[in-house]
């Protein structure tokens, strides 16, 4: 797995692209890693592109539920992108569908940070 991260917007938008399976071990650190980087540079909203994610276990569900509530104690905001047919079926059967937004371009989710927070 890979994992690459860039920001948008001054830096305010944080995205973080992964490539492969994100199933623990050091796949889920290096998530980790860069998410925590991110919120130490102050950024409060973060995108993730799933869309070359093929496969996603407990750890890794794991991984993104610490990535939002991390985001959540600085008052920021997770949004996922790129799902696959997969990963949008284990976020329905695990029910965080719910407590993700989800788009379908990473484009869209950067869009939608913009228009609700003023971030142009």
């Amino acid at each position: 797995m890979a994992v690459k991260a860039k920001t948008e917007k001054n830096g305010r938008i944080g995205i973080i692209e992964i490539k492969g399976s994100l199933v623990g071990d050091s796949e889920t650190d290096s998530f980790r890693e860069a998410y925590s980087d991110l919120i130490e540079q102050g950024n409060k909203f973060l995108v993730i592109n799933l869309k070359k994610v093929n496969y996603i276990n407990s750890s890794g569900i794991g991984a993104l539920i610490g990535s939002h509530t991390s985001y959540a104690k600085i008052g920021g905001e997770v949004k996922l992108a790129g799902l696959s047919n997969n990963v949008q079926n284990l976020l329905v059967v695990t029910k965080l569908i719910d407590i993700f937004d989800t788009h379908d371009t990473v484009e869209e989710a950067v869009q939608s940070f913009v228009k609700e927070k003023s971030l142009s």
